[in-house]
């Protein structure tokens, strides 16, 4: 696609060289890839490893498959298949050839001219590169942790560095970069994405929608299904009128009044911050990942962070927090 072949050549190579990527938890070797000596380009590398094949039908439908295949140099952040579904339906959309062009627009955010590896990295905290889709990307290093943001307050966690291509690199992240503004609130981005019926028929039976549909912003920390599960008949008794209140201060207690996104959250390490019911919920950094109530009877790690919504941000956590382990 001549398009994107012309944008390629107009990126600032020496910018990006200069801008190396922040090696994401650089001295854990469980956060690098470790291909050795690549022999397939990005696109094949994509297809071989299983974990992006709606990255890989993305970039077929914009027609830059064989744009990446080529002879690069190229850097690709690429969102894994659980962070496109995060996105719901939205994806489905995306794939239509009416939008083609906000699909190119996505996917050429997420890509650099130029092979930067983890191990390049200076103490570039707070730069700005601007993409192939001639956006602007911040990058912040928290931690030891990479996080790349945009429109001041968007974010992306690089979780795996360097796997190798013979036309570039590729570095994993958990969300996908859409530079367009979020336009669902947080109670109709978690009815989209599907894997939070529990959560939505809580919030109703609470009587919550309007108060996560309202202005904002808010942060929620929200239990998959599979972290309901875990509970077993316990749900289904909370879910009676007669135990509205309790329900009421299970659910409030998942919810931050104002915006934390991931880089705020990794700051956070070994602090307590007030939930919306008034307890206290502990957050850590353990093993790169950020664990809530971590000393309590039922911590929560962030497996999924910064879903952004038009009145907040959900972090998605694999247990449902008891409010009894409020420090």
């Amino acid at each position: 696609m001549k398009t994107f072949k012309n944008s390629i050549k107009l990126v600032l190579m020496v910018t990006f060289m200069a801008l190396a990527l922040v090696a994401c938890g650089s001295d854990d070797d469980d956060d690098k890839a470790d291909n050795g000596d690549p022999t397939m380009n990005i696109v094949e590398t994509a297809v071989a490893d299983g974990r992006f094949t709606t990255l890989v039908a993305a970039l077929e439908a914009a027609e830059l498959d064989d744009d990446l295949a080529g002879d690069g140099p190229f850097t690709v952040f690429a969102p894994t298949d659980d962070a496109f579904a995060l996105l719901g339906d939205t994806v489905d959309e995306l794939l239509q050839p009416e939008n083609k062009d906000t699909l190119i627009d996505i996917l050429t955010f997420h890509v650099y001219s130029g092979d930067v590896r983890a191990a390049d990295v200076a103490a570039l905290s707070g730069t700005a590169a601007t993409m192939l889709n001639n956006k602007d990307l911040r990058i912040d290093v928290i931690d030891s942790s990479v996080i790349l943001s945009f429109d001041g307050d968007r974010e992306a966690m690089v979780i795996i560095t360097d796997i190798l291509a013979t036309n570039g690199v590729i570095h994993v992240i958990d969300v996908v970069l859409n530079p367009a503004d979020a336009t669902q609130d947080i109670v109709d981005t978690a009815v989209a994405n599907g894997n939070f019926t529990t959560l939505v028929q809580a919030v109703t039976a609470a009587e919550l929608v309007d108060a996560l549909k309202g202005e904002g912003p808010l942060t929620v920390f929200a239990p998959t299904d599979d972290a309901f599960a875990l509970l077993g008949d316990a749900v289904a008794e909370l879910l009676k009128p007669e135990n509205k209140t309790d329900l009421i201060d299970l659910l409030l207690y998942h919810v931050y009044e104002g915006s934390v996104l991931a880089a705020d959250a990794i700051a956070l390490d070994g602090m307590t911050v007030d939930m919306f019911n008034g307890a206290g919920m502990s957050i850590d950094v353990d093993g790169g990942k950020v664990v809530l109530n971590l000393a309590g009877t039922r911590p929560a790690t962030v497996e999924i962070t910064n879903v952004l919504c038009s009145n907040g941000t959900i972090h998605v956590i694999d247990a449902v927090l008891n409010t009894e382990d409020a420090p």
